[in-house]
């Protein structure tokens, strides 16, 4: 069986795509900081009949990182590694003179640095796979300028060039920045607690994620409501 390893992926996009993945046959290693809630996902999740390493703790620790690759290689390997751990820097969101240092280089651990730490950690697996996949969840902050939104935007941008590179560097694997769009996720609700629009669930976005995955397209960025219109 195919073995992913998803970050933040006790609730959200992270455990939607966890349950998607799993109902496809997938083994999967999962991580979140929130042990009761991502015991809970993985319970869920192995109903499936699925393989589940549910391995709990933060992402910008390296030894975590070891864990969860030395978890999906005992699961026979790594085909995929989803990258959708996040961290806004601020919660609410503010303004760029008010945000502090501190929250701006938390957002950049992880968004960023440990993205590229668990690439690092998984890249010898990932090559040995048929379809060694990267998927980087990213956001249209990286490519707007939203007011509130300048340090989670920053780093997000700075991800999707990381993606952009080693696309580049390793031509074997398909790599994709994927913008989900926004969604009724705790996330959000951080982030922009007044905003009472409705937002879609993230399940509603999961199958553009799993159009990438049938067919595969060039490494790049790709938008999921256009994913999710072109499998209408």
């Amino acid at each position: 069986m195919p073995v992913a390893i998803i970050t933040g992926a006790s609730k959200g996009l992270g455990r939607a795509l966890a349950e998607a993945l799993a109902g496809r046959g997938w083994d999967l290693v999962l991580d979140a900081r929130g042990a009761r809630a991502l015991a809970a996902t993985a319970e869920v999740v192995s109903a499936h009949g699925t393989r589940v390493s549910a391995l709990s703790g933060d992402v910008t620790d390296a030894a975590h990182r070891t864990e969860l690759v030395a978890a999906a290689r005992r699961l026979g390997g790594v085909d995929l590694l989803v990258h959708n751990a996040s961290a806004l820097g601020a919660e609410p969101l503010v303004r760029l003179e008010e945000l502090s240092l501190a929250g701006l280089r938390r957002a950049l651990e992880v968004n960023l640095v440990a993205g590229l730490g668990l690439v690092q950690e998984a890249l010898p697996l990932l090559r040995a796979s048929r379809a060694g996949t990267v998927v980087a969840v990213s956001s249209d902050a990286a490519a707007e300028a939203y007011e509130t939104w300048g340090g989670y935007g920053a780093s997000k941008a700075a991800l999707d060039q990381l993606v952009a590179v080693l696309a580049v560097e390793e031509p074997g694997l398909r790599v994709w920045a994927v913008d989900p769009g926004d969604m009724a996720t705790d996330l959000y609700a951080a982030a922009v607690p007044d905003d009472r629009e409705p937002r879609p669930e993230p399940a509603a976005v999961v199958p553009g994620f799993l159009r990438l995955l049938n067919e595969r397209p060039p490494s790049g960025r790709y938008g999921a409501s256009a994913l999710l219109d072109g499998a209408r």
